[in-house]
């Protein structure tokens, strides 16, 4: 078997439709922690496309957008020497689509943080990769909530 992704690990009944494992209709992203860098290798399916062999706009934003949520959240349970990751949300993120991105072939991710700001909080900056080019980026900033919030208790 392989590695257990963050997503597997540390909110194996989470319904995102990004990256949560028990989600049957989503995308099911593996997030895995390599040194200072998170990465994860995704396949489109068919009904992914936004017109024919070239993924849709809305799936690579969802892809970037919780692969650099785990990317904050693993760094700030790392910075903090926590045993899980806290509850992290996007508070703001942008995409940079650089070039129309290859369905048919496997698509990478490498996210990094580039600043953490307060111990609640990272920026993050990521690539989406297909056929050996950077086809979209991203920068975030990812907030970990506190109780009350109602992502709270999303992820256990």
């Amino acid at each position: 078997m392989s590695e257990p992704s963050l997503q597997e690990k540390y909110a194996p009944s989470s319904i995102c439709f990004g990256c949560g494992p028990a989600n049957t209709k989503g995308l099911k992203i593996r997030s895995l922690a390599h040194g200072d860098e998170v990465v994860c290798e995704w396949h489109a399916q068919e009904h992914h496309q936004a017109f024919p062999g070239m993924l849709n706009g809305g799936i690579i934003g969802s892809l970037l957008d919780c692969h650099s949520n785990w990317t904050a959240a693993y760094h700030l349970m790392k910075r903090q020497g926590l045993e899980a990751p806290p509850c992290t949300v996007t508070a703001e993120y942008s995409i940079k689509l650089l070039r129309p991105t290859p369905a048919n072939e496997p698509i990478t991710l490498k996210a990094r943080v580039v600043e953490t700001p307060a111990d609640d909080r990272a920026w993050v900056e990521a690539d989406l990769i297909a056929g050996g080019k950077v086809c979209a980026k991203c920068r975030g900033l990812f907030v970990a909530v506190k109780p009350g919030h109602p992502a709270y208790h999303r992820w256990g």
